[in-house]
């Protein structure tokens, strides 16, 4: 078989090699030349799969090492037979580790704790629960709406209204145009009057969920408010002005651990077996390799909210991407090139469970708060 893929999509070699001959190509400006002879097609959320890519091509299969799937025209797929496979859930640790990191900066520059923060979650589905249920865990208040859930499988669920007086909003849903509840421009002009004067929103979703016009207006005359972007309308040439005014930017490498990555094309590997009726052979936990830090030590004289901070950051530090990206952006000449640079070289990061943390074994409320945050704690 022939199999074309993002060249971004990592271990191709280790999980499809066996299959036949692997041709990479870039997955933004991917062509219906690239795919004519192809077998399998193997992208990520840059490609857009429709008939204008596929008509006439030989295509079986196609498999996205994404949770999302607005990319991928899945009823013309099924118009012509071919199987899909998509990767749901396969970095949803690593968003979460996201949005931790992003709190984490957000309680130290307003001189308050985590237990301060009332957060408002809109979308429960694989990432928005495990956030949920990380800061539950942590004693934080927070609010959830998703009309797709049900509360005995989410929990208890509110209004968007209610959530979007929470002190932090953060966005975890899929891009939907149509449909009874479409997100495109689900934080607009009138969404944003409704938050706190001094909320902070958080999307690392969909670009196109936030009227960025909307909410640069918003930034310009609403000083205490803050916005964390990870995702922009127009990606990859977003509106530098609007990235000036986010207290924090990253180009849209939320979901990029290296533990992501690899659970998202073993997802799809499993699903291109399944299809073919072939063996399954890959094993993920045999290609990742040691995580740059492995662990870290506290004493029981830290302050917990000290340990939990420094712990948060040592396993992934958003401020270090936020400088990365300002200053590639602020010498750019040409924006889209560079953030996709950004994200095609984007260094290694582990989840936040491979950091094992150690403390004294009396000090059981930082055991718990750290275990709660999702560390693998080891006490002495």
């Amino acid at each position: 078989m022939r199999i074309v893929a993002d060249e971004n999509i990592p271990l191709i070699d280790q999980f499809f090699g066996e299959f036949g001959d692997i041709t990479r190509v870039n997955g933004r400006t991917m062509t219906a030349a690239d795919v004519a002879d192809a077998d399998i097609l193997l992208v990520r959320s840059v490609t857009q799969v429709n008939e204008a890519l596929l008509a006439g091509s030989k295509v079986k299969f196609v498999g996205t090492a994404t949770i999302g799937e607005d990319h991928i025209d899945r009823e013309y797929l099924k118009s012509r037979g071919v199987g899909f496979a998509s990767a749901p859930g396969c970095n949803a640790q690593a968003v979460v580790d996201y949005v931790m990191s992003a709190l984490s900066v957000l309680v130290d520059t307003r001189g308050i704790d985590f237990s301060d923060l009332t957060v408002g979650i809109v979308g429960v589905g694989n990432v928005g629960l495990l956030l949920r249920r990380r800061l539950e865990e942590m004693g934080l208040s927070v609010l959830a709406v998703d009309p797709f859930r049900d509360e005995e499988d989410v929990g208890e669920l509110s209004s968007l209204e209610q959530v979007l007086q929470a002190d932090v909003v953060t966005l975890h849903t899929p891009l939907e145009k149509e449909g009874q509840h479409p997100t495109w421009h689900l934080i607009n002009e009138t969404t944003l009057n409704q938050m706190k004067d001094d909320a902070c929103l958080i999307n690392a979703s969909r670009g196109a969920v936030v009227d960025n016009k909307a909410l640069l207006e918003h930034l310009r005359t609403h000083e205490d408010f803050c916005a964390i972007l990870d995702v922009w309308e127009n990606e990859p040439e977003l509106d530098r002005e609007l990235l000036n005014h986010c207290a924090l930017g990253t180009p849209h490498i939320a979901g990029y651990s290296l533990d992501g990555k690899m659970r998202g094309t073993e997802q799809v590997y499993h699903g291109v077996c399944e299809f073919f009726g072939l063996p399954v052979r890959g094993k993920l936990a045999q290609f990742l390799p040691e995580p740059g830090i492995k662990r870290v030590d506290f004493s029981d004289q830290v302050p917990m909210h000290q340990a939990l901070r420094t712990a948060i950051r040592a396993s992934y530090e958003i401020r270090v991407d936020d400088g990365v990206m300002r200053s590639e952006m602020r010498h750019s000449k040409d924006l889209k090139t560079s953030f996709d640079k950004l994200r095609r070289e984007y260094p290694l990061r582990r989840d936040t469970p491979t950091l094992r943390v150690g403390v004294p074994a009396r000090a059981h409320d930082l055991q718990d708060v750290l275990e709660a945050a999702g560390f693998d704690v080891r006490t002495r």
